[in-house]
């Protein structure tokens, strides 16, 4: 899935803030904010460390903000995609989960759990639909939607470091 050349960790730890920002600002959908944060904690022992770096920085943020990352995501399956309009990372991902080939009747079906999630949670329906088929994500989704507001905001930033640690994954070599 990545896009940029893979960087060796000690490669990533010399780089400047700019360029690490390029290197990393979409790991979080368009929150570039986050990867200046992650950068700041470096040397990172790790690729892992590293991911950790940005869900720290997104817990450690405030709810408000965090908010905003959520609602930065694209629905699955929705409008964005279907015009072409979704971050590379993002159109990678949804493909990965067959949702680029969708049957007329399971579009609806994620429409429909869209305007749920966006009804009753005021955010989309954020899963890291790479660790998912997608019957699993509309099941995934059936079972959030019990949650409490305050629960889904949680889930939801939960699998926001999912995506964001298997991004990170992707631009980094692998170190024997």
């Amino acid at each position: 899935m990545a896009l940029a050349t893979k960087r060796t960790l000690e490669q990533v730890n010399g780089l400047t803030e700019p360029e690490f920002v390029a290197m990393f600002g979409a790991v979080l959908e368009h929150s570039p904010a986050y990867a200046r944060r992650a950068w700041a904690q470096r040397p990172f022992e790790s690729a892992e460390v590293l991911a950790a770096a940005f869900r720290q920085a997104v817990q450690q943020d405030d709810p408000a903000a965090q908010m905003a990352l959520i609602r930065a995501h694209p629905d699955l399956a929705g409008k964005a995609a279907l015009a072409g309009e979704l971050t590379a990372e993002s159109a990678g991902e949804q493909r990965s989960a067959g949702l680029d080939r969708l049957s007329p009747d399971e579009y609806e079906r994620f429409h429909r759990t869209n305007a749920a999630y966006h009804e009753k949670f005021g955010i989309p329906f954020v899963v890291c639909v790479r660790e998912h088929t997608k019957d699993s994500i509309l099941e995934q989704a059936e079972r959030r939607l019990t949650h409490t507001p305050e629960q889904e905001r949680q889930a939801a930033l939960d699998e926001v470091a999912k995506i964001a640690r298997l991004r990170v994954l992707d631009l980094m070599e692998e170190t024997p």
